[in-house]
């Protein structure tokens, strides 16, 4: 690459030069025929060389010249500076968010609603999202993971569309009962919250972890893992859990059942209510989780040509603007 680059050097000086040269012996030459070609004889011209105006042109022209020949080696030098792509070094840490969000949702029936709204704010959230990595998962006598978690945020967006309109149903099956009815009962939510809390990969990375938990936890059916145990299986692996109760404080058992659930892992329960919406929930669990990850330094080498460029602009143009006065 060195040895390119010399040879980059030599060849593009070598052209500059023999260009400047011929548009110099050019321009002489046609400034002199402009003079006269048939200049006549003058008797004493010794004479008019001892005239001061005459000595200070001749030094102008000589000052020009020189200015010329100056201009030339520097555009030289500068051109061959170009042609040998100067670069930059550039220390970059990447920084990442290092949040993990996995929406856990309860497909029964009873969720429709809430399940649409959740799916609704995270489409409308992806925007204002960089780095953080987004889940799926549903549920209701048994779990299915829509997606893993991924910050592919147009194949999240995606899926997330394709979930919202698969709620709006007739006579068909509707996509997101497709695998969640291979249990027995219904809304088996201590499954599936233990199934969102396996989704989470890489748990030796320091990243937080949350399950964002809709859910009106009326159970119908026995599940393999309560939702106490399970709750105790995201704790062990640092994920907390913020969960989403639509009918909170009609049944104060289930409400408080949830909520110690949620609190065991270092989470919340909310209700929602009249003055709470889901984008409320999620803004608040969004800024509470929010935390950087420095990765290791880079060095980016950048081709950073433009002053040289400029430079070179600026000697070809002073060198057309000398030459044009000598010509004079």
């Amino acid at each position: 690459m060195a040895l390119a680059n010399t040879w980059m050097l030599i060849v593009a000086g070598a052209v500059v030069l023999i260009a400047l040269a011929v548009g110099l012996a050019l321009g002489l030459r046609r400034g002199g025929r402009s003079s006269g070609g048939d200049a006549a004889r003058v008797a004493r011209a010794e004479r008019v060389r001892t005239l001061p105006t005459f000595r200070r042109a001749l030094a102008q022209r000589a000052v020009a010249l020189s200015g010329i020949l100056a201009l030339a080696v520097v555009a030289s030098v500068v051109a061959g500076v170009v042609a040998a792509r100067p670069m930059s070094a550039q220390t970059i840490q990447p920084v990442n968010t290092s949040r993990d969000i996995m929406l856990c949702l309860d497909v029964s029936g009873s969720m429709s609603e809430v399940d649409v709204e959740v799916l609704t704010v995270f489409d409308e959230l992806l925007d204002d999202f960089e780095g953080e990595r987004i889940g799926l998962t549903i549920f209701n006598s048994s779990p299915v993971q829509i997606f893993p978690l991924t910050d592919d945020y147009d194949f999240i967006r995606e899926h997330l569309e394709s979930m919202t309109r698969s709620f709006d149903f007739t006579d068909r099956v509707p996509e997101h009962w497709v695998g969640t009815l291979n249990g027995d009962g219904a809304s088996l939510i201590g499954d599936g919250l233990a199934s969102c809390a396996m989704g989470f990969d890489h748990p030796d990375d320091d990243r937080s972890r949350s399950v964002v938990f809709a859910t009106d936890n009326e159970v119908n059916g026995a599940s393999i893992v309560t939702l106490e145990e399970a709750a105790a299986y995201a704790a062990s692996r640092n994920v907390r859990v913020f969960a989403l109760n639509p009918v909170q404080g009609k049944d104060a058992a289930v409400s408080a059942e949830l909520a110690r659930a949620a609190d065991a892992t270092g989470g919340a329960a909310f209700g929602l209510r009249d003055t709470t919406t889901v984008s409320d929930i999620v803004s608040q669990v969004h800024e509470q989780e929010a935390t950087e990850l420095r990765g290791e330094a880079q060095v980016v080498w950048t081709d950073t040509p433009n002053l040289w460029i400029v430079l070179l602009s600026v000697c070809l143009l002073g060198f057309v603007v000398v030459l044009w006065r000598v010509r004079l």
